[in-house]
């Protein structure tokens, strides 16, 4: 399936953290296709949602090898990027998270990415990780299936 078919009826994607760190560090399997997908949410067809998760997540080996600008980078698109909300993590998100982590079992920090799209009105979350496909109360796509 083609980008424009994924993408045909989301207006709003929840970027979980390995598409973040695959376009910023310009990963060489993923980039090609995560460039268009982020050229759309510069243009405004497409409205990125991220967190306090995919910002933490993001920033640890930057922070770890003192790589001020990667940090820079990724603060940059994470929190102030251009059609990208970003969604601080509240009581309701941490009861959301809650329930979604005791029904899929998720880890923690996934059951909040998932809690916060949900409450972000998301109708896609974008990630790499293949297991949360489980979840079925949105679309979870991976970066695989832009390829």
């Amino acid at each position: 399936m083609n980008l424009d078919e994924l993408l045909q009826s989301i207006s709003r994607l929840f970027l979980d953290t390995a598409p973040v760190i695959y376009y910023v560090e310009r990963h060489p399997n993923y980039f090609v296709c995560l460039e268009p997908l982020f050229q759309r949410i510069d243009a405004g067809s497409v409205i990125a949602v991220t967190s306090p998760v995919t910002l933490a997540e993001c920033l640890v080996m930057p922070f770890r090898l003192n790589l001020l600008p990667l940090q820079q980078n990724f603060s940059d698109l994470i929190v102030m990027g251009r059609n990208t909300e970003f969604h601080s993590l509240n009581a309701d998100i941490g009861q959301r998270a809650a329930e979604l982590r005791a029904r899929y079992n998720l880890t923690l920090t996934d059951a909040f990415q998932i809690a916060t799209a949900l409450h972000a009105n998301c109708e896609a979350f974008l990630t790499n990780d293949i297991a949360l496909q489980r979840v079925t109360e949105l679309r979870v796509l991976t970066v695989d299936e832009l390829n």
